[in-house]
């Protein structure tokens, strides 16, 4: 218990199923429909996540983009030695996000964005195999990212922001692989932590090549969340001397890794756009997750994560097929940062191949409706976690973990 009370809880504090660690790629419907390319895209507010230095070439005053997403996912565990198996009963998750950019004058703009890059539910039945690494989370984070953008000239703008942080998270799970009460009851505990807080900065660029070829840059700061006054309850304990778990008061802190986005967008035949993104996420910063209890019959521990950093490449296509209809697809490669050894169901993320699609509707000239559509493919791993210790034996958990996941969004992008 010591060493995964903390491990699923801020872990998953940031973790969403479908992307890299514990990254999601939710912040748009017409960006997740062309692959979540967007650092070198002007066509929405949709800007304020992906390149803030964009608003300054967007054509009108005020922009603001509204929207959601069912996340609809799956886990399948699998252990052929054991004969044991698995499988989540999660409810769908609902990320959603807003954004409005205003241009104050020809060379200024403005944007406001609120969105939940990490949001989501994982549940396995109680008891389960690995009911002592995780029995069910539920957690949830928003980020509010205000940002300034200033134009040089036709060709070049830049841009500035501050990110506030705040989440909260429900984690339960088995305290070991045995204990249990007199009556056969599982020991278990229930994490719960809210209000976690901190800040960070963006910084981004934007280029226009030409009028068809522009060049995107955007960068995000380390944030680290510290969790001082989370909770642990305990339930079915043996009422037996030295047994060492009590209710207490906790701490912990997970970096969320700086990021960089670099891109290009071209349009070409009139009516197409294709946009590239290369996203670098630096999740060599997650070594170990330390905690900390404040009642002494529950020791310190250190959770060795060992995270890489991750690269991964991301193709978008738009095709303008009339003045009401625009059409896009896409695809990204999802690198998982997990490395061998490291593998836990509280986040059963291997690499996938990310499929993507969507429309928007123009309503009139201020008012578009924007859909999009993720099928998740996760390559089939074969992985374990090395680290679980009980009675000063180490203990790892591994199998099989199959992930697939879809998405549907909508969404909307008022003009005016």
């Amino acid at each position: 218990m010591k060493k995964i009370l903390f491990l699923a809880l801020f872990t998953l504090a940031s973790a969403v199923m479908y992307a890299g660690g514990y990254r999601v790629s939710l912040q748009g419907n017409k960006s997740l429909a062309m692959g979540h390319t967007g650092v070198a895209v002007v066509n929405s507010s949709e800007l304020v996540f992906h390149n803030p230095a964009g608003l300054v070439f967007l054509e009108n005053k005020l922009s603001i983009s509204a929207g959601g997403f069912g996340v609809f996912s799956n886990i399948a565990y699998e252990n052929e030695a054991t004969g044991t198996t698995a499988r989540t009963d999660s409810p769908m998750s609902t990320p959603v996000y807003a954004y409005a950019s205003y241009q104050a004058t020809d060379w200024l703009a403005f944007g406001l964005g609120v969105y939940t890059p990490y949001g989501s539910s994982v549940s396995y039945e109680d008891d389960w195999a690995g009911s002592h690494l995780i029995n069910n989370i539920e957690l949830q984070a928003i980020y509010v990212q205000a940002s300034a953008a200033i134009k040089v000239n036709k060709h070049f703008s830049f841009s500035g922001g501050f990110i506030y942080v705040t989440g909260d998270v429900n984690f339960n799970k088995n305290l070991t692989r045995s204990l249990a009460d007199l009556e056969g009851n599982r020991s278990e505990v229930t994490i719960d932590a809210s209000g976690v807080s901190n800040t960070g900065w963006t910084v981004s660029a934007m280029f226009n090549v030409s009028e068809k070829f522009r060049l995107g840059a955007t960068y995000r700061s380390l944030i680290r969340l510290t969790a001082d006054e989370a909770t642990a309850d305990f339930e079915n304990i043996p009422n037996s001397p030295g047994t060492p778990f009590a209710d207490s008061g906790a701490s912990a802190e997970l970096p969320m890794p700086a990021e960089m986005t670099v891109g290009l967008s071209y349009e070409f035949c009139d009516k197409w756009l294709f946009a590239f993104d290369l996203n670098t996420t630096f999740w060599s910063v997650y070594e170990s997750l330390d905690i900390e209890f404040d009642n002494p019959l529950n020791p310190d521990s250190v959770n060795p994560r060992n995270y890489k950093n991750s690269i991964n490449a991301r193709f978008g296509l738009q095709y303008e097929a009339s003045d009401k209809f625009t059409l896009r697809g896409g695809y990204y490669f999802d690198e998982s940062p997990v490395q061998a050894g490291y593998f836990a169901p509280e986040t059963p993320r291997n690499d996938s191949n990310n499929f993507t699609a969507g429309i928007t509707y123009k309503v009139n000239d201020r008012f578009d409706i924007d859909a999009s559509f993720l099928f998740v493919h996760s390559i089939e791993v074969d992985a374990s976690y090395d680290y679980y210790v009980e009675g000063g034996v180490t203990a790892p958990f591994g199998g099989t973990y199959k992930t697939n996941g879809f998405i549907p969004g909508i969404g909307m992008t008022y003009k005016l």
